[in-house]
């Protein structure tokens, strides 16, 4: 017998085997054995995350008899009745897939649609999946768009796509959508655990962890790269020989990096790099090791001991959190992810990664400035971290130049004098501070009235924010939704989803309530977060109701409500400030004086 690759030998068969996709196997479950069937689904996702499996799966489901003959629509297919079989095997006359990629034109449309003019030929359905679907022409979807929104009743049309952007909004109207998520590195590391243990290869924790983290999410991915890591390995895994075969960076060289960048050591940073080179180690992969390293670090850093003590890399992570600053981390993060981009701008991988290294030793280190070594020149002094990200600030104006007595003297001497010792630093301390964005007054001012000089100047009025305009649904949002943020019966995301919403309609059928709500970011408009934030509620209130998600900016939500709310106790806080008589009597006295812009902040209210 030849041998089938682990990606189709250890496809999933029904709803129960299939892994990371919990929030789709629910929602079709549920419909399937409530008879809530729709005639279009649309299933988007990066490639090899179960689009094509749900549909077979979906197809069985529609069609499955049982093991007597006598079965109907189920959320459980047999997997023995010919429907079952001869989907799984790819050669059931009822389900047709149709790749678009290579069938894309108007003519393969209209041939799939006098196809669907015929009753089903075996099953009770008839099922048309097209893959990658919105490679399709423009002409193929118009065509397709009337059968897409009243088929038959004997048929369900599955669209699969990895680009849903370039789909037309039509179409996609037309369909009930599921995104497949990427899979996290943990779930495919316990998938492919159980793989290995049914085929019997021997295998250890490391060589898991860099497959897992290899297939970017992708089951397909892991399962195809496990096959090439036992045949690399001659039937068992190692992690030397999968580090090997994937051109993975070992993470204590991402680790050297990051400990040399944090103590300023150029010389030692270099040296890495160029041990990097001399062992044929990608620099991509290097900076995908400093990133997933320094997200370690970060969460180490915001949430002491949140990292998985059994993750063989978390000591090393929180070895390196206590040597760099949060803000410093976060930097260098960044300049690690961006500086992916510009490894295939030069020819040389390693001369653009010591760019993109040395970019972190740019920035002056927080605390005070190394003293001067013997024979350098003496560096600027670092300024503060508030006049880093501050606009450069503008020179002082130059004195009027005063009449001088007319005497002669002889021809000025040019004399090359050495520069006074730290006279840089001298001199940049002499320049304003950086929020002084207006040239100071001149000395002719001080010859007007006292009067003027001691009014204290006239602030620029900010512009006006934008007015928040409330509505009766959503005083009653606030009222139902802020003690259950107060208690804590809501938290994470189906909390943001609280206080994103806003309540657009209230609707009664059948004693039932139900609330629509408008949510901008896609992201929070998921039945998952949204079943959780319908249960808090109906337990809160005590009744029965349901929630609608529509797409559109809400403009009377709970979140705009406390921003305004904000923004007007800071205006508030600035016009006292101003206004206070003190202040002013300061202001008018010393004519440089200047209210620091952002260091004013408005007092919580007093409990009780």
């Amino acid at each position: 017998m030849s041998h089938v690759v682990l990606a189709r030998k250890y496809r999933p068969r029904s709803f129960e085997q299939m892994v990371g996709q919990e929030h789709v196997v629910q929602a079709l479950g549920n419909a399937l054995a409530t008879g809530r069937l729709h005639h279009a689904y649309l299933f988007t996702g990066t490639r090899g995350i179960g689009k094509t499996t749900v549909s077979r799966i979906l197809a069985k489901s529609l069609n499955c008899t049982g093991p007597d003959g006598s079965g109907g629509v189920t959320a459980q297919p047999c997997g023995q009745c010919q429907a079952c079989t001869e989907i799984d095997a790819d050669r059931y006359i009822d389900y047709i897939e149709l790749d678009a990629a290579s069938n894309r034109s108007i003519d393969e449309i209209r041939d799939l649609i006098e196809r669907a003019a015929y009753k089903p030929s075996v099953g009770r359905f008839k099922v048309f999946m097209i893959d990658e679907a919105h490679q399709l022409t423009k002409d193929a979807f118009n065509a397709l768009l009337k059968t897409l929104e009243e088929p038959p009743d004997y048929l369900k049309f599955v669209l699969a796509t990895t680009d849903p952007e370039k789909m037309l909004p039509t179409v996609l109207s037309r369909c009930l959508q599921f995104n497949l998520r990427p899979m996290a590195p943990e779930v495919v590391h316990g998938h492919l655990q159980a793989v290995l243990e049914a085929e019997g290869v021997p295998s250890d924790a490391g060589a898991l962890r860099l497959l897992s983290r290899a297939a970017r999410g992708s089951m397909r991915d892991a399962l195809s790269l496990t096959d090439q890591a036992i045949a690399y390995g001659g039937g068992r895994l190692d992690e030397s020989g999968v580090r090997v075969m994937l051109g993975s960076v070992d993470r204590r060289h991402a680790a050297q990096l990051v400990e040399a960048l944090a103590a300023r050591d150029g010389a030692a940073m270099l040296a890495t790099v160029d041990a990097l080179r001399q062992h044929g180690l990608s620099a991509a992969g290097t900076l995908e090791e400093m990133a997933a390293l320094l997200q370690q670090m970060a969460i180490e850093q915001a949430v002491p001991g949140a990292l998985d003590d059994n993750d063989p890399d978390t000591a090393a992570a929180r070895a390196l959190a206590a040597t760099l600053p949060a803000d410093e981390t976060q930097l260098l993060y960044s300049i690690v992810v961006h500086g992916r981009v510009e490894l295939s701008l030069l020819s040389d991988d390693y001369a653009a990664l010591t760019m993109v290294l040395l970019r972190l030793l740019a920035f002056p280190p927080s605390g005070p400035a190394p003293a001067p070594m013997p024979g350098r020149a003496v560096p600027l002094q670092a300024a503060p971290r508030e006049a880093r990200l501050s606009t450069t600030p503008k020179p002082l104006p130059a004195a009027p130049a005063r009449p001088q007595p007319k005497v002669a003297a002889p021809p000025p001497a040019i004399v090359a004098r050495p520069p006074a010792p730290a006279a840089a630093s001298v001199e940049a301390a002499a320049e304003p501070p950086p929020w002084v964005d207006e040239p100071l007054p001149d000395d002719a001012a001080d010859a007007g009235p006292a009067e003027s000089r001691n009014t204290a100047p006239t602030p620029t009025p900010a512009a006006a924010p934008t007015a928040l305009r409330t509505t009766a649904l959503g005083d009653r949002w606030a009222a139902a939704l802020r003690p259950l943020i107060a208690d804590g019966a809501i938290t994470a995301l189906v909390r943001e989803l609280a206080l994103q919403a806003e309540l657009v309609g209230l609707d009664t059928v059948d004693a039932v309530a139900t609330w629509r709500l408008r949510v901008e970011r896609e992201t929070l408009r998921t039945p998952a977060l949204r079943d959780k934030l319908q249960a808090a509620l109906q337990a809160a209130l005590g009744s029965a109701l349901q929630l609608q998600l529509e797409s559109g900016i809400a403009e009377d939500s709970i979140a705009r409500r406390d921003a305004a709310a904000r923004e007007a106790a800071q205006r508030e806080a600035e016009h006292m400030i101003r206004d206070d008589p003190a202040v002013r009597a300061l202001m008018a006295q010393f004519r440089t004086a200047r209210i620091v812009p952002g260091t004013i902040k408005p007092l919580p209210p007093l409990a009780g």
